[in-house]
């Protein structure tokens, strides 16, 4: 008998239901690697060694570790785990402890800057084969992971293992200041570092601009460097945020499905986007200043409001260099500055 990998309707329960369509037998075949995997088209050498690696597909974890209970698919995966907590395989550079002398080398490449996986189309270059195998969906906007309730589609089963959660309604991760949940732990200190505190450690090389996060810098950075990542496999047209991509798609060649506001029929792209325009329908203000405890529905709205409560100044008028707070402020005065270098005769 055939299987196929789905998510079970209950949360407590994952299941391998029969399917001829997604894991294939080649008993005839005498390579070493006969047994196929048809969601990612990786081969193994035993139908239980398929069956392992088939949860991959689902985000099934059975095996609990028992010291900090981080859940795996596979023993081998729980054993792996346990060296951490024994500190057989530490990283001599900052102490970090890791599951196998494998993983123990690639967290080393860190520390020496090694990266020996480069990408063919854009030239990143990368850590691990891993990594790069991930990244180049980017490219190729391949996404093999389909959530069976709404269908949407992800590039890692991780990410829609997580995903799922959106339809149990599991958030297993809590807030100590504000007590509000989260589906999972990056979700969560990524909201103590934007909402709990002031702290901007990641700064631009070439403005000077702070930032909260890595990943609004490295966004920030393309509009300095011109960089476009995302392209478009119908009509190669690039892009500098995924979400520009998703949005083309979507208008352009009628690739994939628009999220519909039930309330008031106004569509969106991104399911985020839904989310923060149902709170305003709702009139929920979840978003809170640490400063103020001013209450916002986005944390495009909150961001906007804490310069109040700093001397930062990161918006500069580009005709007298005069720096403000606020980008509508720099804005307004922009145009103050314009009307009067124009009647100067400047």
């Amino acid at each position: 008998m055939e299987l196929h990998c789905v998510f079970a309707e209950s949360r407590s329960e994952l299941k391998t239901a029969a399917d001829g369509n997604d894991i294939t037998e080649h008993p005839h075949d005498h390579k070493p690697k006969s047994f196929l995997c048809t969601v990612c088209h990786k081969r193994f050498t035993s139908r239980q060694n398929l069956n392992m690696h088939s949860k991959t597909h689902t985000g099934e974890n059975v095996y609990s570790c028992t010291h900090c209970e981080k859940r795996f698919s596979s023993p081998a995966g729980l054993y792996r785990h346990t060296n951490v907590h024994a500190g057989k395989y530490k990283c001599t550079e900052c102490g970090r402890c890791f599951g196998n002398n494998s993983q123990l080398a690639v967290h080393r490449r860190t520390h020496s800057g090694e990266k020996p996986f480069e990408c063919t189309v854009c030239s990143k270059r990368f850590t691990t084969s891993g990594e790069l195998v991930l990244h180049s969906r980017i490219h190729s906007g391949e996404k093999p992971y389909k959530c069976h309730v709404c269908e949407e589609t992800f590039s890692r089963s991780s990410t829609l293992y997580i995903h799922m959660r959106v339809h149990t309604g599991d958030k297993p991760y809590k807030c100590s200041l504000c007590n509000k949940s989260f589906s999972d732990s990056s979700s969560l200190q990524r909201h103590k570092r934007q909402v709990h505190s002031n702290s901007r450690p990641y700064d631009c090389p070439y403005c000077g601009k702070l930032f909260k996060t890595s990943s609004d810098l490295k966004s920030h950075v393309r509009i300095h460097t011109g960089a476009k990542p995302y392209s478009c496999r119908h009509c190669s047209q690039r892009f500098m945020q995924f979400s520009q991509l998703k949005t083309h798609l979507l208008k352009s060649h009628n690739e994939g499905t628009w999220l519909t506001c039930n309330i008031c029929q106004m569509k969106f792209s991104m399911s985020r986007n839904l989310k923060e325009h149902l709170l305003r329908h709702e009139g929920v203000k979840p978003y809170v200043c640490s400063q103020c405890a001013k209450c916002f529905c986005t944390m495009q709205n909150l961001k906007q409001h804490q310069p109040v409560h700093s001397d930062y100044k990161q918006f500069c008028c580009g005709l007298c260099s005069k720096y403000f707070k606020h980008k509508l402020s720099v804005v307004q005065h922009f145009k103050k500055c314009s009307v009067k270098l124009r009647f100067s005769g400047v």
